[in-house]
């Protein structure tokens, strides 16, 4: 009994500490250019900037090798064709929750995930130039294998850590009215016409990667890289593109929770 009590204290403190969660947080504002084309809209290609927001977590329990991961982006554009006379403004909000599994190596050195993301979009295209039809919905739902790596490393006796990371969907669902078809065809009359169309990568050739460098001063994590967005999509007879070039600037916290004040 006794020898039983003394491996349950023995085993408590390794227990609790499990229970904890290590998380690591990052806030981005990203700018660049951006490229647009929906043949709904207009068939000229529309060129001009974006602003986005993204705040990305990470979330790992200690001695665990599946980590969760939780990805919010929200961005704004403005854009012209070459005539310079019409504007097209989009937003776009995205929710993307994903499972990886994580792998060592170099003695800790480089860190590797790979696994899988379902991501929400919601958005909007307006078109200043169009009194029919001047606005087109987009929103989607779709399942992406994703993969990333982190290198740290010291240089200058400062600690860095280079981050890459890549997505590509393949398999999907999004709206889309058909070509020639008005929105007041499908909400106000319900005429129907393949408007709900699953997407693959054949149809919707899409990919998104990000190149990070985070490193630290005043005892801040910042964040640099770039995120190039290159989302498109071909379906009933509506060519569509979007494709961004983004520096992204932001800082990076990580801390952890659920910690309990029991010591080893």
């Amino acid at each position: 009994m006794m020898n039983r009590l003394l491996l349950l204290l023995l085993l408590l403190p390794l227990q609790l500490c499990a229970q904890e969660k290590t998380v690591v947080n990052s806030k981005m504002i990203g700018v660049g250019a951006t490229r647009l084309l929906d043949t709904y809209l207009s068939p000229e290609h529309y060129s001009g900037t974006e602003v986005r927001f993204i705040d990305h977590t990470i979330r790992q329990k200690p001695l665990h090798h599946w980590s969760t991961e939780i990805v919010h982006q929200g961005y704004i554009s403005q854009s012209k064709p070459r005539s310079k006379d019409a504007t097209e403004v989009g937003g776009m909000y995205s929710l993307g929750w994903g499972r990886h599994y994580n792998w060592n190596f170099l003695d800790g050195a480089l860190d590797v995930r790979a696994g899988g993301m379902g991501e929400l979009n919601l958005g909007f295209l307006y078109n200043t130039r169009n009194s029919n039809n001047p606005a087109q919905a987009r929103v989607g739902i779709s399942v992406s294998p994703s993969a990333a790596a982190t290198w740290h490393f010291r240089l200058w006796n400062r600690p860095f850590h280079l981050g890459y990371e890549l997505s590509a969907p393949l398999l999907g669902l999004m709206f889309s009215p058909n070509y020639g078809q008005s929105y007041y065809e499908i909400f106000t009359r319900g005429n129907y016409d393949h408007n709900a169309v699953v997407t693959t990568p054949f149809s919707a050739p899409s990919m998104r990667h990000l190149l990070t460098l985070d490193f630290t001063l005043w005892k801040t994590t910042f964040r640099v890289g770039y995120m190039g967005d290159y989302q498109q999509s071909e379906v009933n007879e509506i060519k569509y593109h979007n494709y961004s070039h983004l520096l992204v600037v932001g800082f990076v916290k990580k801390f952890s929770v659920g910690k309990l004040k029991i010591e080893n």
